[in-house]
């Protein structure tokens, strides 16, 4: 299969490097001219993995335009830019063209998913899929053991694609339920944020397990509000996506969580930050579609106010353990 990656970051490239394993002739295509020549010259990307070397097949361009003529193309760009990036590979893709979505988070403007803006963008002529699951990129560029799942509506696409990235150490699951699959994926990050923030605060297992408890019903409440299945959010897109990314110093997520918790305060954070950290947005937008479907979501309302209306992480852990008491 010939297939081009839209993105050079870290994930982008470890997927890149599951598939050219697997024999897939694969393009990286990225915008820094001096990411795109180490790929292409020294078979790394240092700026994401120090001392780890690709599969050496794989090239590296910072043209577009190869992505004409490709059977997959594989969207590996922060949420806020998968609309943007969409526009510029339109030209090059037509209705034979395999559309692999990696993202994890909402598209900022209208709230919607990213599967939806995705295709329309297209003009739905395109076949989606989403590639989704528990998955940090700096285990999967050394082959440790990873498995995901492969979203999508058409099971005889879901099937191939199984096939094209499943191998020894990355094991892919079929699922069609594309909104639910991608709620569980989007929702988590808020979650991880609020997980770094008990990491920073120190306030023990018993505060985490409880967190990615209660988080979880949260997820799978407004999940299957917006036509998702519940079982989805025991699964990988659930369940596994939130147990790595609450639970790992690797997400960006409980890492902005960290340096919050630590602080007490989001302060330093906004003045600071430089990373993508998709459960920021997600929690923005989240927060309004919570209360415009008056769907309950406390600990999300809690870290939105922290993000964004100046309330100590202490404080909003205060709120949320004295809230009237209920039956779970």
């Amino acid at each position: 299969m010939k297939v081009i990656v839209i993105g050079a970051g870290s994930w982008g490239t470890a997927l890149g490097n599951v598939l050219a394993d697997n024999g897939s002739e694969v393009v990286i295509y990225g915008r820094n001219q001096t990411v795109v020549d180490e790929i292409n010259n020294m078979h790394t990307n240092s700026r994401y993995f120090e001392d780890c070397q690709l599969n050496r097949t794989i090239t590296a361009t910072t043209e577009i335009s190869a992505a004409e003529g490709k059977d997959m193309v594989l969207l590996s760009v922060p949420s806020r830019e998968c609309i943007n990036v969409t526009r510029e590979i339109k030209p090059y893709v037509n209705e034979k063209t395999i559309i692999v979505n990696v993202a994890k988070g909402f598209e900022p403007k209208s709230y919607r998913l990213l599967s939806e803006c995705i295709c329309e963008e297209l003009d739905n002529c395109c076949i989606y899929a989403a590639l989704l699951g528990p998955s940090h990129a700096e285990e999967v560029v050394l082959r440790k053991h990873t498995t995901v799942n492969i979203c999508c509506e058409n099971n005889e696409i879901a099937c191939m694609l199984q096939k094209e990235f499943s191998n020894e150490y990355f094991r892919v699951y079929r699922n069609n339920d594309l909104i639910g699959c991608q709620y569980g994926a989007g929702l988590k990050n808020i979650i991880a944020i609020a997980s770094g923030i008990l990491y920073g605060l120190d306030l023990g297992d018993n505060a985490k397990a409880s967190l990615m408890t209660r988080g979880l019903a949260e997820m799978s409440r407004l999940g299957v509000m917006m036509g998702g299945k519940k079982e989805t959010f025991m699964g990988l897109c659930g369940m596994g996506d939130l147990i790595v990314t609450c639970t790992s110093h690797f997400s960006r997520n409980w890492q902005a969580g960290y340096q919050i918790g630590r602080d007490d305060s989001a302060e330093e954070f906004w003045k600071t930050n430089t990373k993508t950290v998709e459960g920021v947005d997600a929690c923005r937008i989240i927060k309004h579609v919570a209360d415009e479907k008056q769907v309950s979501m406390p600990i999300t309302q809690e870290l939105y106010k922290v993000l964004f209306e100046k309330k100590r992480p202490s404080e909003a852990i205060n709120d949320l353990m004295t809230r009237t008491l209920k039956s779970e």
